[in-house]
C-alpha cells in the first residue's frame, strides 16, 4: 500500500500544482485583461442605431433613411412567450446564472476534448453575447473568450437581468438589415410583437444564430427545422404544452418581406431632407433615430406629381412616337427567362414598366417583364398610332398596367386579376414644380422631375435654366422704383445695340411685329421684348442688377448686359418661386424652408423652425396731415423700399377724389411678435406688379388659367430661344407656384412649345387642387398710393374722360403732371438706335 499512497500523494501534488499554475495563469490574464475592459455602466445609456424618419406636415411617413432597420423596444412590452422562445434556444438558465453558465462551459470543454472541432456551441450565455455585441470583436480566441466572461460577470453585477435581455433583443441581427426583434417582427411578418403567433415567435428566435443563411426568406427549410426545434425545447422546459408545440409546428412557413409603408411619396423632398440633416448634424443624423416633420402638404404633393406626369405625357403625345428606349440583340434560342435578366437594373418609372419584345406577328407583340411575366399586346394596346406589331424582337419598351372599363371606355389603374397592359413611352422632356406659401416661405409641394427612380437629379433646386419672359416682372419692378409706372408709355419698335467689339444685337419680339407706343402694363400683358429692353436701357444695367438681387438672386448670376431683360440669367425654379413670393407677400424676401421640426428618438424637441414672414402693411406708413402726405421709408443699400420719405403734394388733377392717397392695410395687432423678413421692394410696387400679372391671366399670355375662375390668379409665362425652356410662375390664394419644362440635354422642346402651352397646363392642374375651397386673396392698394386716370400717351386726364384707371405712388404724380414722352414719337425716332450695351 505504501506505493499506492506515494502515487496518490504525487497525484495530489500534481493536481495542486496544475491548479496553482492555472490560477496563476488566470490571475495573470485577469491582471492583463481586466484593466482594459470597458465600463459596462455605459450600457445604461447606450443609443441603438435607429433610422431617420421623415414625415409630411400631417405626420404621415414620407421616408426612412439609414442602413439598419431598428425600432427599439422596451422589455416590459415583449410578450412572455417571445422571451421564452429566445431563452429556450439561447440560454435556458439565463435567470439562474450570474453571467456565465458552468454547465454550458463544461459541455463546451468536453466537446473540445472529445472532438476535432475547433469551434463548439454551448459556451455563451445571453449576457456573454451582449458583451460581445457591444464591446468585443467576433475573433475566436481564448483571450477574447475570457474577456467576454469577465465582462458578463461584471454586467450581471451592475445591470438587471431584464436590462441585459432588452439590450440583447434590440442589438441582435436578424438578417435583411433588420436589427432588433421589433424590426424583425415588422419586416418578416408585418406585425407588432404583441400580434405574433407562437410559430412566428419561434421562427424569429431561430434567426440570430444564422441571420443571413438561415432566415425564413433566404432558407425557409433550414428556418423551419430550427423553429420546430425551438418549439420542442419550449415544451421540454414547460413554457408551452406539447399540443401547442405540435400545432405551431404544423403551421407553414409564411414570412414575406414587409417594408414599412411610405404613406406620402415625395422622394425629391425626402432627399433634400436627408442632405440638410447631414449638413446640420453630421452623418450620424441617419442613425440617431431623428423624427423630422416637413412642411409638405400630402394632398398638394400628390397633385404636383400627377400634374407633372400628366403634363409631360400630354406634351409627349403632341410630339409623337420617338422610338424604342433601347435594343438588345437576343440570341435565337434566348427564351423569356433569359431575356428578363437583361432588365435587371432598369427601374420602373412613374408606373411605366420596362419590357423586352420577344416576338411579333399577326398584329400583336409578345413581351416579357422584369419578373419573367409574359404579356401580349394587341392592336388596341398601342401608343397613339404606333402598333405593337411594328416593334422588333429585342426592343426595350415601356408598358403600363391598366384596367379596361368596357362601359365607360376609360382606363384605370388595374389589379392583377383584371389587368391588361398598354404600350407607353418615357417622355423626352422633364419638368419641375415648386409651390410655396409666400407669406412665410413654407414649401408645400415639390416635384423635381418625371421619376426619381429614373433620375435623382432635382431640377427644382439644381437645374439652372434661363427663365425667359418670366423674368420680366423683376425688371419691371426695378423700373417702377426709378419713376416708371404701369401707365408709362414706352416705344415697341426696332432697336439695335452695339458692343465694344462692334457686334450688333437686334432684339426681336417673338411674333416679329412692333406695336409702337404702348403702356407698360400692356407690354407685360403681351410680353413685348423690345419694351423690356428699352426699360432696362433707361434705368441702367448696374442699377437693375443690384435691385433685382433683392429678390434673392445672387447679383453675379445676373448678366451684366441688356440681354438680362429677356431672361438670359441661369436660375433654378425654386429661386424663381421665391422671387415671385415677393410680389404676393407685400414686398418681403422670404427664405424657403421645408423642415418644420426635428425630434429625437425619445420625442424631445431638437429643432423648431421660426420663419421670418411677410406682412402686408408692415413696411412703413403714410398719413395725410393738412393736405400734406407724410411718409416713412425703408432704405436698403441705397434703395428706398418703402413709401418715399419727406412730403409730397397731393395730385393736382381735375378729379378731386384723386387727391387723397389711400389709407388701408392696417398692421397686424401682433406685429411685435412677428419676425419680419427683410424688405425686398416697396409694397406699392408689389401691388402694381400683382395687378399687372393678374391682367396677364385675364387677357394676356396666361389666359388659359382663367379656367380656374378666380380673380386672384396671376403670373407670367416664359420661353427661351429655340423653345429650350418653358415656364409659368404665378400666384393664387395662399400659394406661389413655378413650373418649368425642358430637356436635360438642352435640346428644343419643339416648334411653338411656349410657356403657355407646355408649362401653364401643368400649373393649372396643380393649382386647381391647391386653390380648392381657398378664399380669394385680396390685392388692395397699400398706403401712399393715388388712383388716377391716364390717357393713351401716359398723361393725366380728368376721370370719366376716357382714360384708364391706375394706382400710382404719390411721389410719381409730379412726374406724371410734368409728362415726359419716353420716346413715343415714331415719326421723330429713327428706326434703329445704337447704344453700347456694356
Amino acid at each position: 500500500m505504501p506505493r499506492f499512497r506515494r502515487l496518490l500523494r504525487w497525484a495530489l501534488f500534481a493536481f495542486a500544482g496544475l491548479a496553482l499554475l492555472g490560477a496563476l495563469a488566470l490571475g495573470t490574464l485577469y491582471y492583463l485583461i481586466a484593466p482594459k475592459l470597458p465600463d459596462v455602466e455605459t450600457l445604461r445609456n447606450v443609443e441603438m442605431q435607429e433610422p431617420m424618419y421623415v414625415y409630411a406636415r400631417d405626420g404621415r411617413l414620407m421616408a426612412l433613411f439609414g442602413e439598419t432597420r431598428r425600432y427599439p423596444i422596451e422589455i416590459e412590452k415583449v410578450p412572455l412567450r417571445l422571451k421564452q422562445a429566445f431563452i429556450a434556444i439561447e440560454d435556458s438558465r439565463f435567470y439562474q446564472h450570474h453571467g456565465i453558465d458552468p454547465k454550458g462551459i463544461g459541455r463546451a470543454v468536453w466537446l473540445l476534448a472529445t472532438t476535432d472541432d475547433k469551434r463548439v456551441p454551448g459556451g455563451s450565455t445571453i449576457t456573454q453575447q451582449v458583451a460581445r455585441q457591444f464591446f468585443l470583436s467576433s475573433e475566436y480566441s481564448y483571450t477574447r473568450k475570457l474577456a467576454e466572461m469577465l465582462l458578463a460577470m461584471r454586467m450581471e453585477r451592475e445591470l438587471s437581468k431584464d436590462e441585459i435581455f432588452e439590450l440583447y433583443l434590440n442589438k441582435s441581427f436578424f438578417g435583411n438589415r433588420a436589427y432588433g426583434v421589433g424590426a424583425a417582427a415588422e419586416f418578416y411578418y408585418g406585425k407588432q410583437m404583441a400580434e405574433l403567433s407562437l410559430d412566428e415567435m419561434a421562427s424569429l428566435a431561430g434567426i440570430p444564430k444564422f441571420p443571413s443563411s438561415g432566415n425564413p426568406l433566404s432558407n425557409p427549410e433550414r428556418a423551419k427545422e430550427r423553429r420546430d426545434y425551438i418549439l420542442d425545447r419550449m415544451a421540454e422546459l414547460r413554457f408551452i404544452s406539447a399540443a401547442e408545440a405540435a400545432q405551431a409546428q404544423a403551421a407553414a412557413m409564411h414570412a414575406t418581406p414587409h417594408e414599412r409603408p411610405v404613406e406620402v411619396y415625395a422622394p425629391y423632398v425626402a432627399e433634400m431632407v436627408r442632405q440638410e440633416m447631414i449638413a446640420r448634424y453630421g452623418p450620424e443624423a441617419l442613425t440617431k433615430g431623428y423624427h423630422v416633420t416637413t412642411t409638405i402638404d400630402p394632398v398638394l404633393q400628390v397633385a404636383a406629381d400627377k400634374a407633372v406626369r400628366d403634363g409631360l405625357a400630354i406634351y409627349d403625345r403632341r410630339r409623337g412616337w420617338h422610338g424604342v428606349e433601347q435594343h438588345f440583340d437576343l440570341a435565337a434560342d434566348e427564351d423569356a427567362t433569359a431575356a428578363s435578366v437583361r432588365l435587371r437594373g432598369i427601374p420602373a418609372q412613374a408606373g411605366l414598366l420596362p419590357a423586352i419584345v420577344l416576338r411579333t406577328g399577326e398584329g400583336k407583340a409578345g413581351l416579357v417583364l422584369g419578373d419573367g411575366t409574359q404579356i401580349e399586346l394587341g392592336a388596341s394596346q398601342g401608343w397613339g398610332g404606333q402598333s405593337p406589331a411594328s416593334l422588333k424582337r429585342g426592343d426595350l419598351v415601356r408598358v403600363q398596367l391598366v384596367e379596361a372599363d368596357a362601359k365607360a371606355g376609360e382606363q384605370k389603374p388595374a389589379t392583377p386579376a383584371k389587368a391588361v397592359y398598354k404600350l407607353e413611352q418615357l417622355p423626352q422632356a422633364q419638368a419641375a414644380l415648386v409651390s410655396l406659401e409666400p407669406m412665410n416661405g413654407a414649401l408645400r409641394a415639390l416635384s423635381g422631375g418625371y421619376s426619381f427612380a429614373g433620375n435623382k437629379f432635382n431640377r427644382a433646386t439644381q437645374a439652372r435654366r434661363q427663365p425667359g419672359s418670366s423674368f420680366k416682372p423683376f425688371l419691371y419692378a426695378s423700373s417702377f422704383e426709378r419713376g416708371f409706372n404701369p401707365a408709362s408709355v414706352v416705344l415697341d419698335a426696332p432697336v439695335v445695340f452695339q458692343d465694344r467689339r462692334g457686334h450688333l444685337w437686334r432684339p426681336q419680339n417673338d411674333d416679329g411685329r412692333f406695336a409702337g407706343p404702348m403702356r407698360v402694363r400692356e407690354a407685360l400683358v403681351r410680353s413685348r421684348n423690345l419694351v423690356s429692353v428699352r426699360l432696362l436701357d433707361a434705368i441702367g444695367v448696374d442699377y437693375a442688377r443690384k435691385y433685382i438681387s433683392h429678390f434673392g438672386f445672387e447679383e453675379a448670376s445676373l448678366p451684366p448686359n441688356l440681354s438680362m431683360s429677356l431672361g438670359t440669367a441661369s436660375l433654378t425654379p425654386l429661386s424663381i418661386a421665391r422671387a415671385y413670393s415677393v410680389f404676393a407677400n407685400g414686398g418681403f424676401r422670404i427664405t424657403p424652408w421645408f423642415i418644420d421640426e426635428v425630434k429625437d428618438r425619445n420625442g424631445a424637441l431638437v429643432f423648431k423652425e421660426k420663419p421670418a414672414v411677410g406682412c402686408h402693411g408692415c413696411g412703413g406708413s403714410a398719413t395725410a396731415v393738412g393736405g400734406q402726405v407724410r411718409t416713412t421709408s425703408t432704405v436698403v443699400e441705397g434703395f428706398d423700399l418703402g413709401p418715399a420719405s419727406g412730403t409730397g403734394e397731393p395730385a393736382k388733377t381735375p378729379d378731386p377724389k384723386a387727391k387723397e392717397p389711400v389709407k388701408r392695410a392696417e398692421k397686424p395687432a401682433n406685429l411685435a411678435d412677428l419676425l419680419l423678413a427683410p424688405r425686398a421692394i416697396d409694397e406699392r410696387i408689389a401691388y402694381q406688379m400683382t395687378s399687372m400679372m393678374r391682367d396677364v391671366v385675364q387677357r394676356g399670355t396666361g389666359t388659359a388659367a382663367k379656367v380656374l375662375g378666380r380673380e386672384d390668379v396671376g403670373g407670367k409665362t416664359g420661353s427661351t430661344n429655340e423653345h429650350r425652356d418653358a415656364w409659368f410662375s404665378g400666384f393664387g390664394g395662399q400659394y406661389v407656384t413655378t413650373v418649368w419644362v425642358g430637356r436635360d440635354d438642352y435640346k428644343s422642346l419643339g416648334y411653338r412649345e411656349y410657356g403657355g402651352k407646355a408649362a401653364l397646363p401643368i400649373w393649372i392642374e396643380y393649382m386647381r387642387v391647391a386653390l380648392k375651397d381657398q378664399p380669394i386673396a385680396a390685392n388692395d392698394p397699400p398706403e401712399g398710393m393715388i388712383k388716377v386716370s391716364v390717357s393713351a400717351n401716359g398723361s393725366l386726364v380728368p376721370e370719366g374722360s376716357g382714360g384708364v384707371q391706375e394706382w400710382v405712388k404719390v411721389e410719381d404724380l409730379e412726374r406724371m403732371e410734368s409728362y415726359v414722352d419716353y420716346g413715343t414719337d415714331e415719326a421723330a425716332a429713327p428706326a434703329e438706335e445704337s447704344f453700347d450695351i456694356f
